[in-house]
């Protein structure tokens, strides 16, 4: 018995049903992805569009037709929708769960709540005052 436990390919088995366990802990944000070979800030980096937006549940999409945001690898971000448009500066916290968008006039901020960070989607999740806004953004 001995014998067989010391043998390479039963250890490699039982390191590699160790690691396939352990796989769904290591995930970041609720809705996935469990690996990526892409950094957090490359998946971020990128031009988004509204697929899905909901306040409280109640489905909005309709409102938010040609809104764009736009993160860079540089901390950068901007958003537009029609004639409105701002800029500001962004940043990972709480352990990379959160995004902090920073407006450039430094008086206004928000925290986006990561449901979701893949290369071509994003969800997250902010409030304001007791309303709950959902956002599912795709890659433009």
């Amino acid at each position: 018995m001995k014998q067989l436990i010391s043998h390479p390919l039963v250890l490699l088995s039982i390191f590699m049903i160790g690691l396939i366990i352990s796989l769904p802990s290591c995930q970041k944000y609720e809705n996935g992805p469990t690996i990526s070979l892409r950094s957090r800030s490359e998946r971020l980096a990128n031009v988004w569009k509204v697929e899905n937006y909901k306040v409280n549940g109640n489905d909005l999409t309709s409102l938010v037709t040609n809104y764009t945001e736009t993160f860079s690898k540089t901390g950068s971000y901007t958003y537009e929708w029609g004639l409105l448009n701002n800029n500001g500066t962004w940043n990972f916290q709480n352990n990379d769960k959160e995004i902090k968008l920073n407006g450039n006039d430094n008086q206004t901020s928000r925290i986006l709540t990561i449901l979701k960070l893949e290369e071509n989607t994003l969800w997250y999740y902010y409030m304001d005052s007791n309303d709950r806004h959902d956002l599912h953004l795709v890659s433009n």
